[in-house]
């Protein structure tokens, strides 16, 4: 990242924050000490981004056009904002947060119904279906369903948070066709690589997340005019999470129960897909 500013601390940079990404112009607004500061990911898009600072110091429009008149027609601060900027990452947090208030009407229903096989009780005991004769049979959503179960309040806050987090990135810097390809294939591997463990009572974004992780360190790394940012502390934190749930220590600690191949699995997808995006950008430029 290239420092380009330094603004005043009490200065409203959201419409500025807004019209790089919609020009898709990668950067990153820091809080300071002194104020907030301004960073470029791609030098190339110095004089672009000099003549957006300009505009929108003068108080002129900043959007491209096109997209602007879209924009204009509602205000700002509408409920619809998400959705329009990034409508994947969106759905797919609404879809988690009406999956989770459905269990708690329904309870335990929703769970056989979205779990990665289908689940009953006979004679007292917990009946456990097969994925392949579900799959045959029709229910086609069971591979991908169980991402969007969470159990308990602190789940669903924490995958949310970073699903938002890295989602939006990649819609603004790639569109929302690449974010819907990594929760698809992140969705199902990390809930085939947690099947494949023995396992199938789990649920949870966090392999998704992680996917989203790996994806965004890759490119950023490899290619860092594709304009993503990702603090080297963040994926530190992250990596030491998911390897701490996986000791004894976690569950001594009231931990235990962590899908932790879903983890690893997603993490693995988002890589791979880092890995072959960076290397297509690096051959194009």
């Amino acid at each position: 990242m290239y420092r380009v500013m330094q603004l005043p601390p009490d200065v409203d940079t959201r419409e500025l924050r807004r019209a790089l990404w919609a020009h898709r112009i990668g950067h990153r607004i820091t809080e300071e000490d002194k104020g907030q500061t301004l960073w470029l990911a791609d030098p190339r898009q110095q004089e672009e981004l000099q003549q957006l600072l300009v505009r929108w110091q003068r108080g002129e429009p900043l959007m491209p056009k096109g997209r602007a008149s879209r924009l204009s027609s509602l205000p700002t601060s509408s409920l619809l904002t998400p959705l329009r900027l990034a409508p994947v990452t969106a759905v797919t947090l609404a879809l988690c947060l009406v999956v989770f208030a459905t269990m708690a009407v329904l309870g335990d229903r929703v769970i056989a119904a979205l779990a990665i096989v289908p689940l009953g009780v006979i004679n007292g005991s917990l009946a456990v279906g097969s994925l392949v004769e579900a799959v045959l049979g029709g229910q086609v959503w069971r591979p991908l369903s169980p991402a969007f179960l969470h159990f308990g309040w602190m789940h669903l806050i924490f995958n949310m948070l970073w699903l938002w987090y890295f989602g939006r990135q990649v819609e603004a810097l790639q569109g929302s066709g690449r974010m819907l390809l990594i929760v698809l294939t992140a969705g199902i591997g990390a809930n085939l690589a947690q099947y494949a463990a023995g396992t199938v009572l789990f649920g949870g974004m966090s392999g998704v997340d992680f996917a989203l992780l790996g994806y965004v360190w890759l490119m950023s790394r490899r290619a860092p005019a594709s304009g993503f940012f990702v603090p080297q502390m963040l994926v530190v934190f992250m990596l030491g999470w998911m390897i701490f749930t996986m000791t004894d220590m976690a569950g001594a600690v009231g931990f235990g129960n962590v899908a932790n191949e879903a983890h690893l699995g997603g993490l693995v997808v988002g890589l791979a897909l880092g890995w072959y995006y960076s290397w297509r950008a690096r051959r194009q430029r």
